[in-house]
C-alpha cells in the first residue's frame, strides 16, 4: 500500500507539473489582466479633482512668413562713439564708404604763463586696425570746427559740419601694416602750435565759464587717398582706470633760459570729448552686376543686405503675428520658444563663412515708429539672445522668445510686428541674407503651451 500511495502521488504530482507547464503563462496572464482592470488611467487620475484648465497643450509652428526689405537711413546718431574711423572702403555689392570723425581735444594741463618757443609738434595715433591699399600713399588732415560740441548733444553720422578754414592738411602717413594695429608718429607744422597759443588766456578748463573748449572748438579729421584708398580704425573714447592716452598731439617747446617744456593736446583724455563720427555712403559705386538695385522701394528681393557703419539694414515684416495675437485660443499661452533663422548668402568670394560678422542684432518697432533692441538680447548673456553665425547649417538664429511674450501680452496694442536687423559700427564686415522667395528664405519659429 506504502508503495501504491507513493507512485500514485508521484503520478498526480508529474500531472499538475505538467499542467501548470502548459498553461501557467495564461493563468498568470489572466491575473495581471484582472489586476490591471483594477487600475485607473495614470493620465485621468485626478480629473474628476482638477478643473479642466489645470492640463496644457503645447504646439509649435514655423509656418508663420516673413517679408525682407533693403532699407537706409542716413541721418543715424554717431555721438560718443567707441571707434571712429578714417579713409575710404569699397565694396562690390554695397559700394564705397568715406569715413571720418570729429572730436575735441583737451588740454594735458592748464598753460604755465611764460615766453616760449615752439620747437617741433608731434602727433601720436594708436591705429586699431588697418585695411586697404598700405602700399600707397595717404594722407591725414585735420580741419578746426567752427561750433562747439557737447556729449549730450545729439549728432548724426551725415551731419553738416561748419569750418572756420584754419587747419593742415597733407600729412603724409608712414607705410602702414595692415591688419594689425600701428603706432603712428606725425611731424606736424609749427603753424598749428602758434594757432593754439595764439591767446594764452584761454588755455585753461572750466565748468562754469567759456573755456579751451569754446575758444579752440575741435577738429575734423579726415584721411584722402591720391591712388587707392586706405581705411583705418582708433578711439577717441576715455581709456580705462588703468590706461594711459594713444592719441595726442605733444608741441615741444623751451624758454628764453633754455628750459624745455612739453604741452599736450588730447585727444582720448579720461575727461572724455565730444566727439561724433561721419559717415558717406555711396551705393551707386558698386560694381555694376553686383549693384543692389532695390534700397527703400519696399521691394521684396530675394536677397536682403545689412552693412557696416550705419549703412543699410534689413526690415523684416511678420504680419501674420498679428493673427497669432488675435486668436482668441492664445489668451492663455506661454511662449516657450520662438528664433528667427536667417540664411546667408555667400559669393565663395568676397562673402564667405570666414568673413561674416561675428553677431547680428535686432530692433523691434512699436506703432509709433521708434525703435529699440528687442529684450532677449543682454550684454550680460548674449548666449540667450544668439545672433552668431550657424556656419555648418550657414544661417544666423535669433531667440525673440521674451520679446513675443511681450507682444502677446500687450494690450495697449503699441507694439508692430515689424523689426530691423543691422550691424554694430565695430562689426568688421557686412553680410548678405538670403530672402523672400529664395530657395531658403527666412523662417520663424515658434513653441508654446496653451493651459
Amino acid at each position: 500500500m506504502t508503495k501504491c500511495y507513493h507512485s500514485c502521488l508521484s503520478g498526480k504530482s508529474f500531472f499538475i507539473r505538467n499542467i501548470l507547464k502548459i498553461f501557467g503563462p495564461f493563468f498568470f496572464a489572466g491575473i495581471l489582466f484582472i489586476v490591471s482592470s483594477c487600475e485607473e488611467d495614470p493620465v485621468r487620475i485626478g480629473r474628476k479633482l482638477l478643473p479642466g484648465d489645470d492640463f496644457v497643450s503645447i504646439f509649435s509652428t514655423d509656418t508663420v512668413t516673413v517679408r525682407s526689405f533693403t532699407t537706409y537711413n542716413p541721418a543715424v546718431e554717431s555721438g560718443n562713439p567707441v571707434v571712429s574711423y578714417l579713409g575710404q572702403i569699397h565694396d562690390p555689392y554695397f559700394g564705397t564708404i568715406d569715413a571720418g570723425f570729429v572730436t575735441q581735444i583737451r588740454l594735458g594741463a592748464a598753460w604755465i604763463p611764460g615766453d616760449y618757443v615752439i620747437d617741433s609738434i608731434k602727433l601720436y595715433l594708436e591705429l586699431l586696425t588697418v585695411t586697404g591699399a598700405v602700399d600707397k600713399p595717404q594722407y591725414l588732415s585735420f580741419k578746426e570746427i567752427d561750433r562747439q560740441i557737447y556729449n549730450d548733444s545729439l549728432y548724426y553720422s551725415n551731419q553738416d559740419v561748419g569750418l572756420t578754414g584754419f587747419g593742415v592738411t597733407d600729412i603724409p602717413l608712414p607705410r602702414l601694416k595692415p591688419d594689425s594695429v600701428n603706432y603712428v608718429e606725425l611731424d606736424i607744422p609749427l603753424d598749428f602750435g602758434e594757432y593754439i597759443t595764439r591767446d594764452t588766456s584761454m588755455l585753461f578748463h572750466h565748468t562754469t565759464k567759456p573755456d579751451f573748449r569754446s575758444y579752440f572748438k575741435g577738429l575734423l579729421f579726415e584721411i584722402t587717398s591720391p591712388e587707392e584708398p586706405v581705411f583705418v580704425s582708433m578711439s577717441v573714447e576715455a581709456p580705462g582706470v588703468y590706461d594711459t592716452y594713444q592719441n595726442y598731439f605733444v608741441m615741444f617747446m623751451h624758454d628764453a633760459g633754455g628750459n624745455k617744456k612739453q604741452f599736450y593736446l588730447i585727444l582720448d583724455a579720461f575727461s572724455r570729448n565730444a566727439a561724433f563720427n561721419l559717415f558717406r555712403h555711396d551705393h551707386s559705386a558698386a560694381d555694376p552686376d553686383k549693384m543692389i538695385m532695390h534700397i527703400n522701394d519696399g521691394y521684396a528681393d530675394t536677397l536682403a543686405y545689412v552693412q557696416i557703419m550705419n549703412g543699410l539694414n534689413t526690415r523684416l515684416m511678420i504680419p501674420g503675428l498679428s493673427d497669432i495675437k488675435n486668436d482668441p485660443e492664445m489668451k492663455n499661452v506661454s511662449v516657450n520658444k520662438a528664433r528667427l533663422i536667417l540664411p546667408v548668402h555667400y559669393d565663395k568670394k568676397t562673402y564667405k563663412p570666414s568673413t561674416i560678422p561675428s553677431r547680428i542684432f535686432l530692433n523691434y518697432f512699436t506703432k509709433s515708429g521708434r525703435k529699440y533692441m528687442v529684450p532677449d538680447y543682454s550684454p550680460l548673456n548674449p548666449g540667450f539672445y544668439d545672433g552668431t553665425p550657424d556656419t555648418t547649417n550657414n544661417v544666423y538664429n535669433i531667440n525673440i522668445s521674451t520679446w513675443l511674450q511681450k507682444y502677446l501680452n500687450d494690450s495697449s496694442d503699441s507694439l508692430s510686428t515689424d523689426f530691423e536687423l543691422f550691424l554694430l559700427p565695430t562689426s568688421a564686415n557686412n553680410v548678405i541674407l538670403k530672402a523672400n522667395d529664395s530657395h531658403t528664405p527666412v523662417q520663424f519659429e515658434i513653441t508654446y503651451t496653451r493651459f
